[in-house]
């Protein structure tokens, strides 16, 4: 792979670190913030939303700037986001400093795709986009995990402070290495041409899928330190190497998902979808048991990023070459708006609802929606009617 997919990756490494850490962190940022456990996981739900709505903002907003220059202002939006997150006195001023963290988030990885793609031959356009989203798994491989423990010893503020140094550096690798010229010469689409590609129903129904299958992973994923705790019997000090088993199967399923997608995009999709509510289903029977739990913790993580890149090619695919770049960026605001509506559904459960033994019935009725509305796509793909026309 280039030197400057590389060099994503390391951005990429950063913002999901921030995204994740939380999630480690939950019991302790509700204790001193005097907040319940799911009113602390809306500081998830509200990250996503902020990626969610600054996606498609500020991609319009820097459609026409060098897409180097866009990356490295991101990184600088990151990188404050996160001091602000370990400065901010309370709970509203937290939310709001992760809500502006979470403004770098979509456009990012949506650029960031697009740059890839254009780094490479077409045959490893998959390939690229899982190499850029190994930054990504690692943060969550290492970054999550380390910052949960970071954060046992030392407080929540210190995981942030933390974070807030990886972005200085992952701002200097950008700036270093990627280059000005970002690989194909694509004159910029017009708005109108962006927003034509976003109303094919194909490219709609791509991002339905993409919300629906990580809403399922997220209804689970969120308050994994309470269900392991609670519900499996844990101790917190325990969390931190389950999430390094979590990470590894993340690692793992991405590159997967990445050649498997090259191989196939149809199967791949169908496939890791088809996989995660498997996954999910497995999971709910085997909280009582502690070595299963385990392991299937880290084959939640294998199945979950395997879907990223199958999922992240079909939009572009889709989209078609004007649509590329807000299609890219609205589909990572896809994945985070599943985020969102998973931590939401898996709070209802627990204040509402049957309680944390249920979420992961609850995540797997999520991913086979989305299972479902891939396979309606990919019929789609096979009968010439009037919708299949407008692609």
């Amino acid at each position: 792979m280039p030197v400057a997919v590389l060099a994503l990756t390391a951005g990429a490494f950063g913002i999901g670190t921030t995204e994740f850490i939380i999630m480690g962190l939950l019991l302790q940022v509700a204790a001193e913030m005097q907040v319940s456990v799911s009113a602390a996981g809306l500081l998830i739900s509200g990250y996503a939303l902020g990626v969610f709505a600054g996606a498609p903002i500020l991609t319009l907003a820097t459609r026409k700037m060098p897409r180097k220059a866009v990356l490295l202002a991101l990184m600088a939006i990151f990188t404050l986001g996160n001091a602000a997150c370990a400065l901010a006195p309370d709970y509203p001023l937290l939310m709001a400093a992760r809500i502006l963290t979470s403004l770098a988030h979509g456009t990012f990885f949506g650029v960031g795709s697009v740059v890839a793609t254009g780094l490479v031959q077409e045959d490893k356009r998959a390939s690229a986009i899982a190499t850029m989203f190994v930054g990504l798994t690692v943060a969550t491989l290492l970054g999550v995990p380390f910052g949960a423990w970071f954060g046992l010893q030392f407080g929540w503020r210190a995981a942030f402070w933390a974070v807030t140094a990886i972005g200085v550096l992952a701002l200097a690798v950008v700036a270093l290495f990627v280059p000005r010229d970002t690989g194909r010469s694509v004159k910029p689409a017009t708005i109108a041409e962006e927003l034509a590609a976003l109303a094919r129903p194909q490219v709609q129904l791509g991002l339905a899928m993409t919300v629906l299958g990580f809403a399922g992973l997220f209804a689970v994923f969120t308050y994994i330190q309470p269900v392991l705790t609670r519900v499996t019997g844990f101790s917190e000090a325990a969390v931190s190497p389950i999430l390094l088993v979590f990470g590894v199967g993340l690692s793992v399923g991405n590159v997967a998902g990445g050649r498997l997608a090259d191989r196939g995009l149809a199967s791949a999709l169908v496939g890791t979808l088809a996989a995660l509510a498997v996954v999910l289903v497995a999971l709910g029977v085997a909280l009582s048991i502690k070595s299963l739990t385990v392991l299937l913790v880290g084959l939640l993580g294998m199945a979950a990023f395997a879907t990223v890149a199958p999922l992240q090619l079909r939009v572009l695919e889709k989209a078609g070459p004007a649509g590329q770049t807000l299609a890219s960026s609205l589909n990572i605001a896809a994945f985070n708006l599943g985020n969102a509506l998973g931590a939401w559904a898996g709070g209802l459960t627990i204040e509402h609802g049957p309680g944390l033994t249920a979420l992961p019935a609850v995540a797997a009725a999520m991913t086979s929606l989305g299972l479902a509305v891939a396979l309606w796509s990919l019929r789609l793909d096979r009968v010439p009617t009037a919708i299949c026309s407008a692609e």
